[in-house]
């Protein structure tokens, strides 16, 4: 096991110090932070409450808001949404609202507070096809309106990227067990290794049914398709969740890719103590998909970043890239390769193509899309405002309100 990728890469706050940092905030009235939040967890309205040492109702109010509240207080690029909407930036720096956001969630647990609440049966059943975060939020969203759900999970533990992709020192196992735990505390069942191959027979059984399968499989550029010495992003950091950071990899080791699944990548690599670490990106700087925390920290780890860069020609295992605006090419010998240029989902005979971003109303009849799948960014939090906006519609569609 690894030490270093085990351990929570980002310290909590202290009692003391969620308190002084609540304390910068304005207490702005119609708060641009609460506006740009894609999950509506409303962090206005928890900040004020911690600012006043109300932690109870700061906890109630990211709980109702969001059924994942602990995990997007971890792995929610924070930066991207609520805090480039703090009013406190043109002073001097945003709340750093995540962390604070992980303090409460933390007291909730501690302190073993059961803030949701189910109401009476409406004899509704809901079929969710996949436990990633957009299945597990709309089954929580809807088990507390009265729906029987229940998630068909292809895995033998639930969870999805949350449990197989992101890594431990962000996103520590235990953290994802607890959330999983409220959700089935609802009523929700989880039926695993479960795999589901054609919706027609759930589509008889259940009055909805709800696809929120995730873009789980790793793409191969043609350039390195069949070497043996390359694989996916998504395939190595599944591996390192599995073995606890404990994987056996080559001195020199090369990525292609500059998202966030490759900062996790190169940043696991660097915890599990690999020398030479090298990350090539298409996109320059400016363009950056990665969030800029997860940039920070595969740079305070000492991985070699170069930006601008397509690979052109592989010759044994050395790539050969040239840059998009210069005349410029870069060559790098690794002895290992791994491919950080996204992902797509492979989902059987569902009976439609789920790599075209359907629309949350659904494909056809009674089924219903939610997550990657569905229109919008491939976040967590992203997944978790998908599965309101699906939750809406099926409940709609049921004849709810």
């Amino acid at each position: 096991m690894s030490e270093k990728y085990m351990k929570e890469y980002e310290v909590g706050y202290s009692p003391r110090l969620v308190m002084e940092e609540a304390s910068r905030c304005l207490l702005c009235h119609d708060a641009p932070c609460s506006k740009a939040c894609p999950a509506g967890t409303d962090p206005a309205k928890f900040i004020r409450s911690v600012r006043f040492r109300n932690f109870k109702g700061a906890a109630e109010t990211v709980r109702v808001n969001n059924v994942l509240g602990a995990i997007c207080a971890r792995v929610c690029p924070t930066e991207r949404y609520c805090q480039l909407g703090c009013s406190r930036s043109g002073i001097d720096k945003p709340i750093d609202i995540g962390r604070i956001q992980r303090y409460v969630t933390d007291f909730e647990d501690a302190t073993k507070m059961n803030i949701l609440e189910v109401k009476p049966a409406n004899n509704k059943k809901v079929a969710v096809v996949g436990s990633g975060p957009a299945g597990l939020s709309i089954a929580g969203i809807l088990a507390q309106d009265g729906y029987k759900v229940t998630i068909f999970e292809k895995e033998a533990k639930a969870g999805g990227y949350l449990r197989y992709g992101i890594p431990e020192y962000r996103l520590p196992s235990p953290v994802v067990d607890r959330e999983i735990k409220r959700i089935e505390k609802l009523g929700v069942e989880i039926l695993l290794s479960h795999p589901v191959d054609d919706l027609k027979a759930l589509e008889k059984d259940f009055d909805a049914v709800v696809v929120a399968v995730g873009h789980s499989k790793g793409k191969v550029l043609p350039l390195f398709a069949g070497k043996r010495f390359v694989k996916t992003a998504v395939d190595f950091l599944h591996e390192a969740k599995r073995r606890k950071g404990n994987v056996r990899v080559p001195e020199n080791v090369l990525v292609i890719g500059g998202g966030d699944v490759a900062m996790d990548t190169v940043t696991t690599l660097k915890l599990m103590g690999v020398k030479q670490v090298t990350d090539v990106v298409y996109e320059t700087f400016e363009e950056f998909k990665a969030s800029k925390k997860e940039l920070e920290g595969a740079q305070k780890e000492g991985v070699s970043i170069f930006d601008g860069f397509v690979p052109v020609a592989l010759k044994g295992k050395t790539v050969k890239f040239e840059h998009r605006f210069v005349k410029s090419e870069l060559k790098v010998k690794a002895d290992l390769i791994i491919l950080a240029v996204g992902q797509y989902t492979e989902a059987g005979l569902l009976g439609f193509d789920v790599n075209k971003n359907q629309e949350a109303e659904g494909a056809k009849g009674k089924v219903f899309v939610c997550g990657d799948i569905a229109k919008g960014e491939k976040t967590v939090v992203y997944a978790v405002r998908s599965a309101k906006e699906t939750a809406y519609a099926v409940k709609k569609y049921l004849g709810g309100k």
